[in-house]
């Protein structure tokens, strides 16, 4: 290497030395704080969806493709609906993180006390009666001795028609009740061995495209949609326009008013932030366009639910993203939101060490040159305290000494700005140089002074 580089106004080695321990206590404390805060959610999350062919499977399948852009897999576990959504969220041992349920299925206290939170409502879930149309249905007290299906226990519909039976003065034992899977009841229905079946469901379901669609069967018209609404504050009125099937084949040929709970997404409350700003976020984006019975911009929100809905939910719905959010990518942003505490408590400490960082370098550097003249000294006390008898042999071994110093201090490599620093180590050692040849001088001339004795 050219003997140039060695000529620097700064010293990198003597900076990483001095600085290097306060580095890695500073990376260390960064290191902690990540770990405490916890900034990155785990990778892998699970999701409760409902039955097969249902709105809530169909759903599920793209939050799915919206988070994996992310880079978290969302696994979907299918069940019979809302209520086993239910359970399965306040059973801890069922892993699953967050589900769909129907506004209705649990009340505010309950729902507190499991821990869970609401992200808020998703879309409206009309209730779907769908009957033979040989039956002529037309008020629902005619559903007395009729096999109607309301689907499995499991689902969310047998408690809100047991609920719809009670307004009509009708009994659930009046009616002869099925229980089957939405599938399987579908092709009862066809086939003539049930009079109707009750779903409970987004009409992206495609059970209920085929049905609004099948020479033969009809759909309940819910006359008194806006009484039901009233008695039921977890129920809605809706209308299907006329039409808004097939506007070429006028399906269908009237508006039907229909009753509605709303979908809602319900996680546990120990869920990671992050992935419930990504859940938010993705529900804006699948549920926020205009549909059968909703108009762009009103789903999803954080009205229709019993169960509180989580803070950054309703702040998401009212202002929208983040801040960051919107000028960096969600892992950038998550990352400074999650972390901010924490760099400005480093901020606070790194302001301070930064004062004293430089002191030290400077310390370090002079230490180089500094550390020589002990051994300056060393040589000067010799020659001071040497007896005369033995000068003769100290001070040429001093002279010595000073030569290898000189060598030594001749090969320190120095920042150009501490330059003075070793010139003035060099000056002093050719001081002491000097004095000890002037000692040693005048031993000789004293010595031959000296008269001889007769």
């Amino acid at each position: 290497m050219p003997k140039i580089f060695k000529f620097t106004q700064f010293s990198l080695r003597d900076l990483i030395v001095t600085a290097g321990p306060m580095t890695i206590l500073v990376i260390a404390l960064c290191y902690v704080a990540y770990r405490l805060v916890d900034p990155s959610p785990p990778k892998q999350v699970t999701l409760a969806t409902g039955q097969e062919n249902s709105a809530y499977e169909e759903f599920g399948k793209k939050y799915v493709a919206s988070l994996a852009k992310f880079g978290i897999k969302v696994t979907l576990v299918p069940s019979l609906g809302s209520q086993e959504n239910l359970q399965r969220l306040m059973d801890p041992d069922s892993g699953v993180d967050i589900a769909f349920v129907q506004s209705g299925s649990i009340d505010q206290q309950t729902a507190k006390d499991a821990g869970l939170v609401s992200l808020g409502s998703l879309f409206t879930e009309p209730v779907w009666l769908f009957y033979r149309e040989s039956k002529k249905l037309t008020q629902l007290t005619q559903l007395k001795g009729m096999r109607v299906n309301v689907g499995p226990e499991g689902t969310g519909v047998p408690k809100l028609f047991n609920n719809i039976l009670s307004v009509n003065g009708l009994e659930p034992r009046d009616v002869k009740i099925k229980q089957l899977e939405n599938t399987p009841a579908t092709v009862e229905l066809l086939e003539g061995r049930i009079d109707a079946l009750v779903f409970s469901s987004a009409p992206d379901a495609l059970l209920i495209q085929m049905l609004l669609q099948t020479p033969g069967i009809k759909l309940f018209d819910f006359t008194q949609a806006e009484a039901y609404s009233r008695r039921f504050p977890s129920l809605t009125h809706v209308v299907l326009p006329r039409g808004i099937v097939d506007l070429g084949r006028d399906l269908p040929p009237k508006n039907y008013h229909l009753i509605a709970p709303t979908a809602t997404l319900v996680a546990r409350e120990d869920l990671h932030p992050a992935l419930i700003d990504l859940f938010v976020q993705a529900a804006g984006t699948i549920h926020g366009g205009a549909g059968w019975f909703r108009k762009q911009g009103e789903f999803p929100n954080a009205s229709y639910t019993e169960i509180p809905v989580i803070p950054e939910a309703e702040k998401f719905y009212k202002d929208g993203p983040p801040f960051l959010q919107r000028y960096m990518s969600f892992w950038l942003a998550n990352f400074f939101e999650r972390m901010w505490v924490v760099i400005v408590a480093l901020g606070a400490l790194i302001l301070p060490l930064s004062r004293i960082v430089p002191p030290l370098y400077v310390w370090k550097v002079r230490s180089r040159v500094y550390r020589w003249y002990g051994q300056l000294r060393t040589v000067e006390q010799v020659i001071e305290d040497v007896p005369p008898a033995k000068r003769s042999t100290v001070y040429p071994a001093q002279l010595k000494r000073l030569a290898e110093i000189e060598e030594k201090v001749n090969q320190i490599s120095i920042p150009l700005s501490f330059a003075d620093e070793l010139y003035r180590l060099r000056s002093n050692i050719n001081l002491v140089r000097k004095r000890i040849l002037w000692l040693s001088e005048a031993k000789e001339e004293s010595a031959e002074a000296k008269p001889v004795s007769a």
